[in-house]
């Protein structure tokens, strides 16, 4: 069964002025979807043609994990993003917020952590939110395609780190768009996924 492009959870334009519709034409529409092909195009040859996107993630090497990976990481991050008008941004809450508090001190020392990490990543990656399996938190980089799902991490939030994820918007102004994301951050699909 063919992977499919699941369409963006909100309008196109719902996230700007933070993040402009015509920045995710470009990332969903063009990045997003070739990744999607590709893997459509690759799978089959692997044996891996009725896996779901996980399992190709996670059972497949070279090319065809690369293009998985990423279109995987691509749909979570999607589902990340809230528009400011429908509840996104803001402060986490509840248990989320209570284990930001016991990890970092507070959202505030969190936040601080997350934009070094994020603006130290060199080249292209991945910053992650993630639950490891003792339940701490942890923040984690991933380089280029790579995917906490391949190992016992749990992710919780995700922001690419791709150049084209903010190069339309802020050009070479990384930490601007890391500010602009907790604008647009979906607190509660980041703790639909504590376990």
């Amino acid at each position: 069964m063919p992977i499919e492009l699941a369409a963006l959870p909100f309008d196109r334009t719902a996230l700007e002025p933070h993040i402009s519709g015509e920045t995710l034409d470009h990332h969903h529409g063009r990045h997003h979807r070739a990744h999607v092909d590709a893997v459509n195009a690759l799978a089959p040859a692997a044996g891996m043609a009725e896996a779901t996107l996980e399992e190709i993630v996670r059972g497949s090497q070279g090319r065809l994990q690369q293009h998985a990976a990423q279109a995987w990481n691509l749909a979570f991050q999607w589902r990340c993003m809230k528009p400011a008008a429908a509840g996104g941004g803001g402060e986490p809450r509840g248990a989320l917020a209570d284990a930001i508090q016991l990890r970092f001190g507070d959202v505030a020392r969190f936040r601080e952590r997350f934009a070094a990490l994020a603006t130290s990543t060199f080249g292209s990656g991945w910053l992650w939110l993630v639950q490891r399996p003792d339940g701490k938190l942890a923040l984690v980089q991933t380089a280029n395609t790579a995917s906490p799902i391949t190992g016992d991490d749990r992710p919780l939030l995700a922001l690419s780190l791709w150049e084209h994820a903010y190069y339309l918007d802020y050009r070479d102004a990384r930490g601007k768009y890391i500010e602009a994301f907790w604008n647009v951050a979906d607190w509660g699909f980041a703790a639909s996924n504590l376990k």
